[in-house]
């Protein structure tokens, strides 16, 4: 078991304070906190390299979705299907495998399946990666992604586990989880992230492998399914201040996104990273995956307090808690969550600017960004934060931010306007100063984009420019 959150973000201010100060590249307090509470993991932010080849070469963002995709992976017991909706399942077990979940204590011996990807060379040497899955997991099922990858002085990474996942949290399952303590002395995992530990010593990872375990109880006939799982590979630079767009639209556009307010959720649900107060990431995960027509059912929300406005943000908290953050801001277990609603894609990915962000908004597809500010940097806010997410849901005239923020008091006062150049600038940068005047990071432009299935042709369009389809 983990400490309780409170020891465990005193462990990590330390561990990031002493990270800042030393001459390596200085870590990320990446908190799914508005008030800006260490709840989440050091991210790395990574320093400029040479030989860059512009903006495209920051991110390689690769999927792996189509049944021709699923057939050009090494299988162990895995099947291919194809379908409307193609993806890989337990077809006959490889073997079989003990798990303790280290935060039940419970030991279960589970029939298992893998799926290796071909080996992919991304167009930019990374610093960072992170991997996102899109996957179906009845009851008794559950699976984990992992990573290996070879660095660009020679050699590879062990098999790292990105995540060990499932929808529910039942005890037919294991909880799901990020994996701390993975590092070979070259490279690490900070919950969520792949990070090279010596930026500036200019390592990268030049290719990788995803690996795919698929697991049932024993004797079972159900099966996971995978219908995608995308790595997205950068080596953005380390920088206080980016480059300013020019507005690109010309006119105004605004998406119709629900509202829905973190704040009113506060006190509730403690047990999921302290309550309503930092639940930033579930809360604008169900704002966008409403806006798209989904919701949960009523018998999906039954074990939410009536009492409570809003259950399907409760629900949204649950299911994307992470039992090792202990918190509900792991990126790629928002975006699993939000693909399992019918029909439904999710990704996580970097932009370059806001000017791609005007792209997506003007095909109507609305995202979710990460960012981290004090007070003073975004007119309009009211708080500071160490690390928070928000939906974009459309531009003024003007070019600047219209945005569904969920740290607002209540439902009504969640639509804000931002200034464009504040927000693309604490959106974008890796290295920021806090209120104290502390160097910490940014996320580097990371956003989280959800669509359908079948997107209209316009959508497609868009997606399939930034590497989503």
């Amino acid at each position: 078991m983990t400490s309780r959150s409170a020891n465990r973000r005193t462990v990590l201010a330390a561990a990031v304070a002493a990270a800042a100060s030393a001459a390596a590249a200085p870590a990320a307090l990446a908190a799914d906190s508005r008030s800006g509470g260490l709840t989440g993991p050091a991210r790395p932010a990574p320093p400029a390299g040479p030989g860059r080849r512009g903006r495209a070469s920051l991110v390689d963002l690769h999927s792996w979705t189509t049944h021709r995709d699923w057939a050009s992976g090494e299988s162990r017991g895995t099947g291919a299907e194809a379908g409307p909706r193609p993806g890989i399942v337990l077809a006959a077990p490889a073997g079989s495998v003990e798990y303790a979940d280290p935060h039940t204590g419970r030991k279960a011996t589970w029939d298992y399946a893998t799926w290796t990807s071909p080996r992919r060379e991304p167009s930019v040497a990374a610093g960072e990666v992170i991997a996102s899955w899109n996957a179906h997991t009845p009851a008794g099922t559950w699976i984990r992604t992992e990573l290996r990858g070879t660095y660009s002085d020679g050699g590879e990474t062990p098999w790292y586990t990105l995540g060990i996942w499932t929808a529910k949290d039942g005890d037919d399952v294991p909880r799901r989880t990020s994996v701390d303590g993975q590092g070979d002395g070259k490279s690490s995992i900070y919950t969520d992230t792949f990070t090279i530990d010596d930026l500036a010593g200019g390592r990268r990872l030049t290719s990788y492998r995803l690996r795919l375990t698929l697991y049932r109880a024993p004797g079972s006939g159900a099966t996971p399914k995978v219908w995608r799982v995308s790595a997205m590979c950068s080596d953005v630079p380390d920088r206080f201040e980016v480059p300013a767009s020019e507005p690109g639209l010309g006119r105004a556009v605004e998406l119709k996104v629900p509202r829905y307010s973190q704040e009113i959720h506060k006190g509730q649900y403690p047990e999921y990273d302290n309550g309503g107060e930092a639940w930033c990431s579930p809360t604008s995960s169900q704002m966008i995956i409403e806006h798209w027509g989904r919701k949960p059912s009523a018998e999906d929300l039954a074990w939410v307090d009536p009492a409570y406005a809003d259950p399907q943000v409760c629900h949204a908290a649950r299911y994307t808690f992470d039992y090792q953050y202990e918190g509900c801001g792991n990126w790629p277990f928002n975006a699993a969550y939000a693909s399992t609603y019918k029909d439904m894609q999710a990704v996580v990915t970097r932009l370059n600017n806001l000017n791609e962000a005007e792209e997506f908004i003007a095909a109507g597809l609305p995202l979710i960004t990460s960012q981290s500010f004090i007070e003073t940097e975004l007119d309009g806010a009211g708080y500071g934060t160490a690390g928070h997410l928000m939906t974009v849901i459309g531009f003024t005239r003007n070019g600047d931010v219209i945005a569904n923020d969920p740290a607002s008091p209540d439902n009504p006062s969640v639509r804000h306007v931002y200034k464009r150049r504040q927000f693309e600038n604490i959106w974008l940068r890796t290295k920021r100063k806090d209120a104290a005047g502390k160097v910490k990071s940014g996320s580097g432009g990371v956003c989280y984009v959800y669509f359908p299935v079948r997107p209209a042709p316009a959508q497609r369009r868009v997606l399939k420019k930034h590497g989503l389809c």
